[in-house]
């Protein structure tokens, strides 16, 4: 017991501590104002100093993705750092960093802290998003624990968007305000609504905050990201491989491309653990009809329950990737779902002949 005690005591001071050396910086430490030099004076801004450059871009209204809150777990904020804030990133940065971004000055803009003037480099992209208000147009039960949601766009009323792109819902939370990345699902010519599938996470801020909406709710979001490029060559044949919410943007990149190619060569590959799981499938089969370069093959992994039916393909969906796709043929392919499918899959495309280059995926 007095092992436990002591424990607790220490524990306590070094919480103690850290609180007293915070509190230190912010009274006794002045950095006054810092210029942020964007682009090579593409835009500069002037804030306070003390600050994390997340807090400071943010404010400013550049919109950096950040799904954790700026608690440098997620690793989205990526911008590089060209001068100023040290020449190394922090360790909490190392583990989402890559070599060539480590040599590049690649950082985390929420572990960034502001103590001097700095020289950024923003992509395009990031400064182009918007922050946008809607208001919830209607929300569909897709499986047991998957939702379709739309939104209609108020102010601005149009969003432009590039196949396979996400927004950031804007969430309240016990903390504040959080932002959480979903996968846009509507597609590209739909330009004044935004439609999500959003599958309800256990204890899931995002998640049971979007679940429990009405029609007529004011839903703020951050949009679009991503880095999803669509290779606009119409003989390209484009792979689409999604599981779960995985679905949303292959959704978004099958209605897209077929409204500009009606003919082009497209594979939809969804896994699903059970019939209960399957959506869209008919809606999908429909389109197939109109466009025969369209091909939608769904796998089930776990066993037929007693009595159920099913016609599709059983196995993990990389199997059915495997089995229907000959090598060596001019593709594009966009993965989206859980680390184990999208590495399994990755495999199978590299044997059939793609580059890692013409492979885009979003983990989850």
């Amino acid at each position: 017991m007095i092992f436990v005690w002591a424990i607790l005591v220490f524990a306590l001071l070094l919480v103690g501590l850290s609180a007293a050396l915070i509190v230190a910086e912010r009274l006794l430490v002045n950095y006054g104002v810092c210029k942020l030099d964007i682009n090579n004076g593409e835009k500069e801004l002037e804030v306070e100093g003390g600050q994390t450059l997340l807090s400071a871009l943010n404010g400013a209204e550049i919109w950096i993705p950040s799904a954790c809150g700026g608690k440098g777990t997620c690793g989205y904020c990526k911008v590089r750092v060209l001068s100023g804030a040290g020449s190394k990133p922090l360790p909490t940065e190392t583990p989402f960093l890559d070599r060539r971004e480590v040599r590049n000055g690649t950082r985390l803009a929420c572990q960034v802290k502001i103590r001097e003037d700095l020289r950024l480099r923003i992509p395009e992209d990031l400064l182009n998003v918007k922050l946008y208000s809607s208001v919830v147009k209607s929300t569909i039960t897709l499986t047991h624990d998957i939702k379709e949601i739309r939104f209609s766009l108020q102010e601005p009323a149009e969003i432009l968007q590039r196949p396979g792109q996400y927004v950031q819902i804007i969430a309240p939370s016990p903390d504040g305000p959080v932002s959480r990345a979903y996968s846009i699902s509507s597609p590209t010519y739909e330009t004044d609504e935004v439609e999500l599938n959003v599958r309800l996470m256990p204890y899931g801020i995002g998640s049971t905050y979007l679940h429990n909406l009405e029609v007529g709710d004011q839903v703020a979001f951050t949009g679009p990201y991503g880095e999803f490029e669509l290779d606009e060559n119409p003989d390209t044949e484009l792979i689409c491989v999604g599981g779960g919410c995985g679905m949303a943007p292959m959704k978004n990149i099958i209605y897209s491309v077929y409204d500009r190619w009606p003919d082009r060569s497209l594979w939809l590959f969804f896994g699903c653990r059970a019939t209960r799981d399957i959506f869209y499938l008919d809606e999908l089969r429909e389109l197939a009809k109109k466009h025969p370069n369209f091909h939608v093959i769904y796998a089930l992994s776990d066993q037929l329950e007693e009595g159920e039916t099913w016609d599709g393909e059983t196995g993990f969906i990389h199997l059915a990737v495997d089995k229907h796709l000959q090598p060596d043929v001019r593709r594009q392919a966009f993965l989206c779902g859980p680390p184990p499918m999208i590495d399994a899959v990755m495999g199978v495309l590299r044997e059939k002949g793609l580059r890692d280059r013409h492979i885009f995926y979003d983990k989850f």
